[in-house]
């Protein structure tokens, strides 16, 4: 009798699954006239499954979840996110974050065992392991040697809550550490280091700017932050003059202070897809034998050492 109880309420579970799994709406009341029990015992079955498939979550790395749909009356299967990276995925991001040269070795080494030990299925870890273990040894740190993950998360959490922060800065044109308190704007990455972008209310500290005006944000690295300290203190920025730092990004490639201008030059060289990656606002505005004029928009002096260095490829308008 209780094999009989057993094998029908598996055959039931299996039965409405497989439903679920071809997309079908499940109705509570259908299925409980189809398998001759009551709407309770097919809400009991339901929850079963949801919690097979919370189980299954771990192994597979996909979430799916039943859910009730009002306009169809009845349950149906809904696939929310993949919660693991591919293999392929993970050596990509793997091998971006050695090549950033962001971090000490430390920090690198247990971000990088962290990733493969929670995002690649056990059998693979090995594979991925061993293409990335000679770059993993032969790393080399930035030489500041400056762990500061933390205070990275602290200012993020400032910009999110607009809390006013208080920072001592490491200055490298005079070898001085100076106090300033901010409006903390974004967090962003560049050639190996990261920034803190931030305005300035004090008029004292903006009066020895290049550009007293600009609308800007001034630029702090990351790593020169002496010591942080986020402030009670909350600002307000509407939200029609927001801070976007999708386009500031499209305009500063360089992280050095200036104004914004317009730039036009000639490049000669082989692949210009370089220089249009390099410079995301660059257009080319002309064409004449293989030698294209290039136009861009973009912030601060950095522009003008990346042009020098590209020698006699590129030439100034």
């Amino acid at each position: 009798m209780i094999d009989d109880y057993k094998n029908g309420k598996i055959e039931r579970i299996l039965g409405i699954y497989t439903k679920l799994l071809s997309g079908n709406i499940v109705n509570k009341l259908k299925e409980a006239q189809e398998y001759g029990v009551n709407e309770r015992t097919i809400q009991r079955d339901i929850e079963d499954i949801r919690s097979y498939m919370e189980t299954e979550a771990e192994r597979t790395g996909c979430i799916n979840s039943v859910v009730y749909d009002r306009i169809k009356k009845g349950y149906r299967l809904e696939q929310i996110y993949k919660m693991k990276l591919t293999n392929s995925e993970v050596l990509a991001v793997c091998k971006i974050l050695l090549d950033s040269r962001a971090f000490t070795k430390k920090e690198m080494t247990d971000m990088l065992d962290k990733l493969v030990a929670c995002c690649v299925p056990k059998e693979n870890q090995k594979m991925v392991t061993d293409l990335i273990s000679n770059e993993e040894f032969h790393y080399v740190e930035p030489r500041h040697r400056t762990q500061f993950i933390d205070t990275m998360w602290d200012i993020g959490q400032a910009i999110r809550e607009s809390r006013y922060i208080e920072i001592q800065y490491f200055r490298i044109k005079d070898k001085s550490v100076v106090t300033r308190k901010v409006k903390p704007a974004a967090i962003m990455f560049s050639e190996y280091y990261f920034y803190l972008t931030a305005f300035i209310d004090d008029e004292e500290v903006r009066k020895d700017f290049d550009v007293i005006n600009d609308a800007f944000p001034t630029i702090y690295r990351m790593d020169r932050i002496r010591k942080l300290k986020v402030l009670d203190e909350r600002f307000h920025i509407p939200y029609g003059s927001r801070f976007e730092e999708g386009e500031f990004r499209k305009r500063v490639q360089f992280m050095y202070g200036g104004k914004l201008q317009k730039v036009k030059f000639k490049y000669s060289g082989n692949d210009v897809d370089s220089i249009l990656d390099r410079l995301p606002t660059a257009e080319i505005v002309g064409e004449d034998d293989g030698i294209y004029t290039i136009s861009a928009e973009v912030f601060g002096k950095g522009i003008d050492m990346w042009l020098r260095s590209q020698g006699n490829k590129v030439k100034v308008v």
